[in-house]
């Protein structure tokens, strides 16, 4: 029997708890973030993304493209009392869980009885009824199908990719869909006169590699839906970390300071509600475009966001101007 994995994403979560919350911003443009001109969005609601606005987006530039946009501050505690509710509705289903950030997870219901389809429909059901938000799904074979999916039908739907619709479906998925093809990739592409995954597919994969190194051979995976990744449930956590995986692969060091601030301070409320946990070393990776990484650490037990700043500018500094894919703060 195939596997069967859910990724359920919640649909502008920050942005719609806040809606929910306060019921005059039904139907503005609301976005969640710092106020300052050098602060970033954490998310935007679908009025707000009308207008261009976007998470990681600087507040003065979503500001020049929606000047109506209602700011309002990250309330980090709301946000994961919410996620919390959620994870647990997962529960009810499955054990193999896999939480990618608070309005995101992998779930392996692979030992289930139901189709895929209709567990997704009835977690999603059961999130509404009970938290007032929605959350849409994608359900597939492997993780990235999954994944790509669930953005199919947002808001509040879902798509389902069965095993015998993989090739139909990777072939006429556009390369600006996989995970890491921000506009410098799908430049880089179009070169080669690539638009969509069955475009990619013609190239074998020595040519790959010689075209574009070893983010080809990843692409070569990619672009035929493969990924036998299994979903980790990590039972015995020795680290907290936190991580964040952009739509566009960012290139302004300092964008990346106030998402890091962010993921540091979510992390140190993490370790405060650990009695047990004992902080020996501060890490920041970074991931580039080309899917190589970096890592700088330092030992030591206090979570200084000086120390963070430093750690990520020596990263930034290894990527010899490349874009960066994704952060990770441990």
């Amino acid at each position: 029997m195939g596997r069967k994995i859910i990724h359920i994403d919640m649909d502008c979560f920050y942005a719609a708890i806040e809606v929910r919350d306060d019921p005059s911003l039904e139907g503005k443009p609301v976005g969640v973030g710092g106020s300052s001109g050098r602060g970033v969005l954490t998310t935007a609601n679908y009025e707000a993304r009308k207008y261009g606005c976007r998470s990681a987006m600087p507040v003065f530039k979503a500001r020049q493209l929606c000047p109506e946009i209602i700011l309002t501050p990250i309330r980090f505690d709301v946000y994961r009392e919410e996620s919390d509710k959620v994870r647990a509705i997962f529960g009810r289903y499955t054990d193999l869980i896999q939480p990618l950030s608070l309005d995101e997870a992998y779930l392996d219901v692979s030992h289930r009885t139901e189709s895929g389809a209709s567990l997704a429909k009835e977690i999603r059901r059961a999130i509404f009824r009970e938290t007032g938000l929605t959350a849409s799904a994608g359900i597939a074979p492997n993780k990235m199908i999954a994944k790509v999916a669930s953005d199919w039908n947002k808001p509040d739907g879902q798509l389902e990719v069965k095993s015998g619709e993989v090739d139909g479906f990777m072939r006429g998925l556009r390369v600006a869909k996989l995970q890491g093809v921000g506009k410098r990739g799908q430049e880089t592409l179009a070169k080669l006169g690539v638009e969509t995954c069955g475009d990619l597919q013609r190239f074998s994969k020595i040519e790959m590699a010689e075209k574009l190194g070893r983010w080809g051979l990843e692409l070569y995976e990619r672009c035929r839906g493969r990924d036998d990744r299994e979903v980790s449930v990590d039972r015995t956590r020795k680290s907290l970390s936190k991580e964040r995986t952009f739509r566009e692969n960012i290139d302004d060091v300092d964008w990346l300071m106030d998402v890091l601030r962010r993921l540091r301070r979510e992390v140190e409320d993490s370790v405060g509600r650990k009695s047990d946990q004992e902080i020996k070393s501060r890490v920041v990776k970074l991931k580039f475009e080309d899917f190589t990484q970096t890592t700088a650490e330092k030992a030591g037990g206090m979570m200084e966001e000086a120390v963070y700043e430093e750690l990520l500018r020596l990263a930034w500094s290894r990527g010899e101007g490349k874009s960066v894919l994704s952060l990770i703060h441990i």
